[in-house]
């Protein structure tokens, strides 16, 4: 960062935005005309989102959160004054369909502004084709080091910290520990996405440097259903401790294939599948010890989160996941560059949008964010624990809800 961020932090609670709605446009062309439309013309943002294919399950949790942030900032007299509309397409988990949707969505529809979709195996070609249109583009769910290495400069991950990172604090614990308590050995297995095996291999990485032996290491398809043989040699090495660099169904059908095989690891730890609502159901309800990163707690304090998950859970019944979450705070990280420039059009707002993101931090609802020249925040993910049939949060110390559980319970 290059500018000083002292006085200069914006709180993106979206119980604020009706305040900051009455500040008068940096990029109107009169009192009453912004550049791109009347003040009473909605700010129409631009998604596309896997609603079908092999990212679908997630992809309808980010659409949940966009549009539970959309009902919120509406509710609360909208950005700069105007409501917002969302125009989600569905890119069917396609990276050819992803670049055509924004494509269509920024030069043929013409939206002022695009969030990003969900997996960076379609956020690095979707965040092309927003810098080639010099738009800002902010997501929920490319955390893949890859996303950060491109050369972007319109691009910010909504979220406290990479794939490769998400594991730094059990990694942290698991090597403190005497060596007569430390893992020797491990096994993983991990999609072959971008983000699945960033998380895996970020943790394996550093047990190995530490003289973890890593006793299986086995790739597979997206579309892969049976795991019968890789559960197998899982199984067979009989591995202290399982890594899964995992999305949701795949981490299911894991887990059950394990369980099958009465395999019995020390630790098991899935990215992302754990933190689902429909986890514990999908696996019989075993989801003892079972262990996840995230960046995300409904239990958190932050004032936007709290109105965050009550409105959230009126509307659906049960409190918003991580994905709904990353979503959400990617609409206030948007919300917080347009509020404090004053404009969300094409054009030149979206440079002063992407320089004032780069020199400034949002409150959100998974905490105050920021960014370094690659759009790659720099914080840490929290790791919870299911523990008597509630997921909780076990590291780091200082923020824990539980005792973490180690060795984990059978399953």
């Amino acid at each position: 960062m290059t500018a000083p961020r002292h006085g200069r932090r914006i709180a993106a609670a979206i119980g604020t935005l009706s305040i900051a709605a009455l500040t008068v446009s940096a990029c109107s062309a009169t009192g009453d005309q912004a550049e791109g439309g009347g003040s009473d013309d909605p700010i129409v943002i631009g998604i596309s989102l896997p609603l079908t294919g092999d990212f679908s399950e997630p992809g309808k949790g980010v659409e949940r959160g966009y549009e539970a942030w959309r009902d919120i900032v509406n509710e609360n007299g909208g950005l700069l004054g105007r409501q917002v509309e969302l125009k989600i397409l569905d890119d069917q988990s396609n990276a050819d369909r992803v670049v055509s949707d924004y494509e269509s969505l920024i030069a043929q529809d013409g939206v002022d502004l695009v969030f990003g979709p969900f997996s960076t195996r379609l956020v690095v070609p979707s965040a092309r084709v927003a810098q080639e249109y010099g738009m800002l583009f902010v997501e929920p769910a490319g955390a893949a080091e890859e996303v950060f290495t491109q050369g972007f400069d319109n691009l910010f991950y909504a979220a406290p910290a990479i794939a490769n990172d998400h594991y730094n604090n059990l990694a942290d614990y698991l090597l403190a520990l005497p060596d007569d308590q430390r893992p020797a050995t491990a096994a993983v297995a991990a999609m072959d996405d971008p983000f699945a095996q960033g998380t895996a291999y970020g943790l394996r990485d550093k047990l190995e440097e530490a003289g973890v032996e890593i006793l299986v290491d086995e790739v597979y398809p997206p579309n892969t259903t049976d795991f019968s043989t890789i559960a197998a040699k899982i199984a067979q090495s009989d591995a202290d401790i399982v890594i899964g660099g995992t999305q949701y169904q795949d981490a299911v059908n894991l887990i059950i294939a394990l369980q099958q095989l009465n395999y019995q690891p020390e630790l098991a730890a899935f990215s992302t599948a754990p933190t689902n609502p429909e986890f514990a159901a999908a696996i019989g309800g075993a989801t003892e010890g079972i262990l996840a990163p995230t960046g995300y707690s409904p239990k958190s304090q932050f004032p936007s989160n709290i109105e965050f998950v009550e409105k959230y859970t009126e509307v659906h019944g049960n409190p918003p996941s991580e994905d709904e979450a990353n979503a959400y705070t990617t609409g206030q990280v948007v919300a917080a560059a347009v509020e404090a420039v004053g404009c969300a059009e094409q054009g030149e707002c979206q440079q002063e949008l992407i320089d004032w993101l780069r020199d400034n931090s949002v409150e959100t609802v998974v905490g105050e964010l920021s960014w370094d020249e690659t759009g790659k925040p720099t914080g840490a993910h929290l790791i919870q624990q299911w523990i008597d049939g509630e997921i909780l949060i076990v590291l780091p110390e200082d923020v824990k809800e539980a005792e973490f559980l180690y060795p984990k319970p059978t399953w």
